[in-house]
């Protein structure tokens, strides 16, 4: 049996394991070793691959990006400061019709640019903005899928857990990725925005205007809010990343000791906040780096059957334009993004289609960004949708109606996605102008 037959077969073997509810990491390290047990003259080789990969992930000094800043995000949840956040930002920004449903978008982009995970981010969302509007009238429809569709801007935003994986994938530098994400995520949540006030005006039975905060409130909400030290703390680590002053763990770093610090000061810290935060993040951690050693043993096997560069080959051969491969790529990872999460079609996609891009000429950290946005629109889209689920379980809303309000946000996300397209240097801007 030929290489490329067995790659199909063990490929078609592994999505079948992945729709059975098998852990995606096992499904790449199952399929992979055995892959490569078929492939090897000296089948045990493949264990040494195993073996290996586990070993490298989890001593690599690149992953340890990813626990300094998800411990930013765990802190911040666990202590409260996020629920105090979205209830800053629903007063300071006054009573119009659809504004908490705007509001829960401004605070996704900055919870998200606390944590990283979207995941993370639907969750504390569904348990923190969902009750409000729903207390103030808001239509199941247009609360769930604000809240499914905002989380996905965790990302796009820094310290984004899939910029991460890219940038240890594909060798990128994550700082640059990560400077990348920034216009490209506040562009996202301004159509949101946009989007929400379209419906509010079309539909205002679905989001009634909430209560006016009085000037006093405001500015006592202001004073005593985490708003503003959330701001300061993120222009820290990440105005310290863009002028060189640190590294991109350091910065998660100086994440964690002012999110420690912000605790302390609000109040809110406490050994018990500090120690589930702690174990939240070395779980998610534990997760991630299963799934990086999964998929190096994943992609080897899929080296050895040579399909990255047979499909390569059949992409670039194509008589079209390098714009058409693009779409193609684009109609894949949409196809994709729909049935499975973010990280594994990063890690198994970006070996393949990176080379082919880069060889068209277009600027890896650009596909970086437009992947992601791309695969974000999967995420709201059936039949999966991780971000539609977990709203959907927290919130206790049926899944029908969070994928019915989500049809505007996945518009919102294909205009998004042509204009990074048109205007890639949207993208580029401040990766460019880093020290």
């Amino acid at each position: 049996m030929d290489p490329t037959t067995i790659g199909i077969i063990i490929t078609i073997a592994f999505c079948v394991l992945l729709f059975t509810g098998l852990n995606v990491a096992l499904c790449m390290m199952l399929c992979g070793v055995v892959g490569c047990m078929l492939l090897l003259p000296n089948p045990l080789s493949a264990m040494n691959f195993l073996t290996d990969d586990i070993y490298n992930t989890f001593v690599a000094y690149m992953t340890s990006v990813a626990p300094m800043f998800m411990l930013m995000g765990d802190i911040a949840a666990e202590s409260g400061l996020g629920r105090d956040l979205f209830d800053t930002i629903s007063k300071l920004s006054g009573g119009r019709r659809g504004i908490l449903a705007s509001a829960c978008q401004i605070v996704c982009a900055v919870f998200g640019a606390i944590c990283g995970s979207g995941s993370a981010t639907a969750s504390m969302m569904s348990r923190v903005a969902y009750p409000e509007m729903k207390r103030y009238g808001y239509s199941d429809e247009l609360s769930t899928a604000s809240i499914g569709s905002g989380a996905s801007l965790a990302t796009l935003i820094p310290p984004s857990l899939p910029l991460i994986t890219y940038g240890l994938i594909s060798m990128q530098s994550i700082g640059r990725l990560f400077m990348a994400g920034i216009l490209t995520g506040i562009l996202l949540m301004i159509l949101f925005i946009i989007t929400i006030q379209i419906w509010a005006l079309i539909s205002p039975n679905a989001a009634p205007a909430a209560a006016k905060a009085t000037r006093k409130e405001k500015l006592q909400a202001l004073k005593n809010g985490s708003l503003l030290k959330i701001i300061a703390l993120f222009l820290v680590a990440m105005g310290g990343l863009f002028f060189g002053w640190f590294t991109p763990t350091e910065a998660g770093v100086v994440g964690v000791f002012g999110m420690v610090l912000l605790t302390i000061i609000s109040r809110t810290f406490s050994i018990k906040m500090m120690m589930k935060a702690i174990s939240n993040t070395l779980v998610m951690s534990v997760v991630i780096y299963m799934l990086l050693a999964g998929s190096e043993v994943f992609n080897k096997f899929f080296t050895l059957t040579r399909i990255p560069i047979t499909l390569g080959d059949f992409v670039t051969g194509l008589d079209v334009s390098p714009f058409m491969v693009i779409v193609i790529i684009t109609v894949i990872y949409f196809l994709l993004g729909t049935a499975i999460e973010v990280l594994p079609i990063m890690l198994l996609t970006t070996p393949i289609f990176l080379p082919v891009v880069a060889d068209l000429g277009y600027d890896p950290i650009w596909f970086g960004i437009y992947m992601i946005v791309i695969m974000g629109l999967g995420a709201i889209s059936p039949p999966v949708g991780m971000s539609v689920f977990v709203t959907s379980v927290v919130c206790d809303v049926p899944i029908s109606k969070v994928f019915k309000g989500s049809c505007p946000f996945m518009l919102t996300y294909i205009v998004c996605a042509l204009i990074i397209a048109l205007f890639p240097g949207i993208v580029t801007y401040l990766p460019s102008h880093m020290m």
